[in-house]
């Protein structure tokens, strides 16, 4: 197989792959969620948007934190599935760098 048509499959062969990690590191970062906002705030549940309850700030926190995190441990899974198509196979798995789609 030529590098070109494995180039032009791969991408479809690292869906499931991706579509793994980015499962596995929204569990893991929202369990690192849950602790970070005990840690912050004392508090064993997060403010929710319709949480009547809560003030702005209270929200908008929880928000950015959880967003943060949500970041982070999704470019963590997708570069470390990246890393490792290209160590199994000698080939990047993105086809552009424009980045996720």
């Amino acid at each position: 197989m030529s590098k070109e048509k494995k180039k032009a499959k791969l991408p479809l062969v690292y869906k499931p792959v991706g579509f793994a990690l980015g499962w596995a590191s929204g569990a893991l970062a929202g369990l690192a969620f849950r602790t970070a906002w005990k840690a912050i705030r004392h508090e064993d549940d997060a403010p929710d948007a319709l949480d009547k309850d809560r003030g702005w700030g209270e929200v908008l926190l929880a928000a950015a934190v959880q967003g943060a995190l949500f970041a982070v441990a999704r470019s963590v899974a997708d570069r470390t599935g990246a890393k490792a198509i290209e160590r199994s196979t000698g080939v990047w798995p993105a086809t552009t760098k424009d980045g996720r789609d």
